[in-house]
């Protein structure tokens, strides 16, 4: 008598690895919508520390921006910083990739100066976007080569609460989901030897070579 348990068994084999699959299939579907909602989440609280950090002005509250350009030889390397407190504005020319400063100024400051700057700053999205998880992706050592990489802080008592950064370079926009030129433009104004100072004025490359 020829046995019938073989033919019978494959339907039923096939019925439990399609569950299987399926089971196995809903697993990652909710293990991505997890991790997405734990990523908005994440980057929803950054951008409210970094925010709340900005518009504080109470003592130890600043605001910087770092400017560095096209990547040459350490002679001719510059970069500069201005720096913003309820207390001083100042702005630092540095000279080569040691960063000796080569000029300087600075200003006094008060805390209505601050907090309209600050507010200012919050209206341009200055806090808009999440420094990525991966170290790699937020390292800007060799990035924009040929042109500006501009790195923008909001620290208390001088320690970093968020930084976000940009570039003129097309293939690397960088973290800052705001518009650089308008920022910049913004950090520019509070020093009104700018002009003078700027290490960059003679590149011919407009307002965006700050």
């Amino acid at each position: 008598m020829r046995k019938r348990g073989g033919p019978q068994f494959f339907p039923i084999l096939v019925t439990i690895i399609v569950v299987v699959m399926v089971i196995a299939g809903l697993i990652s579907i909710g293990r991505a919508i997890f991790n997405n909602q734990q990523s908005a989440t994440e980057a929803e609280s950054s951008s409210d520390a970094g925010r709340q950090a900005l518009l504080d002005s109470s003592e130890g509250s600043s605001i910087k921006m770092i400017a560095r350009g096209p990547i040459v030889s350490d002679e001719n390397h510059r970069s500069y910083e201005i720096y913003i407190s309820p207390e001083k504005r100042s702005m630092n020319i540095y000279r080569g990739y040691l960063e000796s400063i080569s000029q300087g100024k600075t200003y006094a400051n008060n805390v209505n100066a601050y907090e309209q700057f600050a507010h200012a700053l919050d209206k341009a999205n200055y806090m808009k976007g999440s420094a990525p998880t991966d170290k790699e992706k937020d390292d800007v050592r060799g990035i924009c080569a040929t042109g500006y990489v501009y790195e923008y802080f909001v620290l208390k008592d001088d320690k970093t609460v968020k930084r976000l950064w940009s570039s003129t370079c097309e293939g690397s926009r960088g973290s800052l989901q705001a518009s650089s030129a308008q920022v910049n433009n913004l950090f520019r104004e509070q020093i009104p030897a700018y002009k003078d100072l700027n290490p960059f004025r003679q590149t011919g490359m407009g307002s965006l070579r700050l």
